[in-house]
């Protein structure tokens, strides 16, 4: 049956009438609608030079749109139209939304395909939400979707009284960098029986190849059940301002503006995303994923050549590695867990620990760093992996 967002989102969310905020209708002249501080804001100077934030209007609400924002994006991503992005309080904000609008608390499931971003888990919980897990397959390391077995589930899912309303997909994978195929998210996105979302979670997208991402098949296939999220956090190096994105239809991306908080995006977020998105800020980012990625390649053949550092698992398609450890040829679960603990607490180098993830066991998950920070992993590691 044709995808229907009438029935993949709540009926009390498509009825609701959204707040309309102070900016959404004026935003010139003399503004006295919002009760802001005409004084303007309270930061004390601390020079006569610092003059940082006063360009900002931090005395007013930021803009409730932020079209320029969305329109640098919609040039970077070759989107159409702003009306095919949200912006959101980091990728976080996006996937709780996500929830709110699509799954009935105690009644409807989610799917997840493990192992993978936490956050889901995390969000369903919050919202009182089952999960429903199709793992990876794991088989030689490589973490790929069981397509068919995700389709299986979502078939016998709709007859249930508790319906799978989001399909999350993490690509490229966290903690696994393996980027999905666009034909194995087109194949779930064709599920006739299915009448949720399919989400395509791309934090790390800027790490892969060139035409990874799913939101050519918003753009060129113009897919009405499909959900693309990015940020800026990590490609761009802007985790400190929490701005994540969301791409999808018109209509969906109405939905999700209905129900956010008036002014999700701050006005010192959004100042900085411009500055990263403008010419000067996109070939500087760009000279950074080249160098990140070179990076990436030496740490991954310095990693192999590690004592008892059995193998890396999953894909090269983000900013970080996975390395699993072993003792006489096998995976040593405890001796990763160890190693993991006095890197942080002895030597002060802080990876993350993976091993109690699905297909996971004995894993480190190493962030690519600089080529000094590579250096000094690889040291350590060598150091405590010697028989």
């Amino acid at each position: 049956m044709p995808f229907s967002l009438e029935k993949a989102i709540r009926p009390n969310i498509l009825a609701l009438e959204p707040y309309v905020c102070a900016r959404d209708e004026y935003d010139e002249g003399i503004l006295l609608d919002a009760n802001e501080n005409a004084l303007g804001h309270a930061l004390p100077v601390s020079s006569s030079d610092d003059t940082t934030f006063d360009a900002l209007s931090l005395h007013r609400y930021p803009s409730p749109s932020h079209l320029p924002l969305k329109s640098l994006i919609c040039t970077l991503r070759s989107v159409p139209s702003p009306d095919h992005i949200f912006l959101g309080v980091g990728s976080d904000e996006v996937i709780d939304l996500l929830f709110r609008i699509s799954c009935t608390p105690g009644k409807d499931r989610v799917l997840v395909c493990p192992p993978t971003y936490g956050m889901y888990a995390v969000c369903a919980q919050v919202n009182d939400v089952e999960v429903v897990k199709v793992p990876l397959d794991p088989k030689d390391g490589k973490f790929t979707l069981r397509v068919d077995e995700v389709n299986r589930v979502l078939t016998e899912a709709s007859t249930s009284p508790n319906p799978i309303k989001l399909t999350f997909l993490c690509s490229p994978g966290n903690p696994t960098g393996t980027l999905i195929p666009l034909s194995d998210v087109r194949k779930v996105l064709e599920n006739k029986d299915y009448e949720g979302l399919v989400v395509v979670d791309e934090a790390y997208i800027d790490f892969g190849p060139e035409g990874a991402s799913a939101v050519r098949l918003l753009v060129d296939e113009g897919w009405p059940n499909l959900v693309v999220m990015q940020t800026l956090s990590k490609g761009f190096g802007l985790a400190a301002i929490r701005l994540g994105i969301a791409y999808s239809t018109p209509s969906l991306i109405q939905i999700l503006n209905n129900i956010k908080a008036p002014y999700n995006v701050s006005t010192p977020t959004a100042a900085l995303a411009l500055r990263a998105l403008s010419p000067a800020g996109i070939d500087l980012f760009r000279t950074k994923i080249a160098t990140l990625n070179a990076n990436r390649d030496w740490l991954q053949k310095a990693l192999l050549g590690v004592p008892n550092v059995l193998r890396i698992l999953g894909s090269e398609a983000s900013n970080f590695l996975m390395a699993q450890v072993g003792s006489g040829g096998e995976p040593d679960n405890l001796r990763a867990k160890s190693v993991y603990t006095k890197m942080a607490q002895e030597e002060k180098v802080v990876v993350r620990f993976r091993g109690n993830e699905y297909g996971c066991e004995a894993c480190l998950r190493i962030t690519v760093g600089t080529m000094a920070e590579c250096e000094a992993v690889v040291a350590k590691l060598t150091a405590l992996l010697k028989d």
